[in-house]
């Protein structure tokens, strides 16, 4: 199951994706930079939030395996 931060990562690529899409039509270059920088932030931040999921799932396998 995906965390709140690699939710919050994903909003902010489609936001930025809009904002590229809408650049394009608007022929506005200042816009298309800064979609272009929200989809990357948040491609870092879903990142970031599959490394923190998948280190608590690694703790908590390795718990299980201590209990047994």
């Amino acid at each position: 199951m995906q965390n709140k931060d690699e939710i919050a990562g994903k909003v902010v690529q489609f936001k930025g994706k809009v904002k590229q899409t809408v650049a394009v039509a608007t022929d506005n270059p200042d816009l298309q930079e800064e979609g272009v920088a929200d989809e990357a932030s948040g491609e870092v931040r879903e990142g970031l939030g599959t490394v923190k999921r998948k280190v608590g799932e690694a703790v908590k396998d390795l718990g299980n395996a201590i209990k047994r």
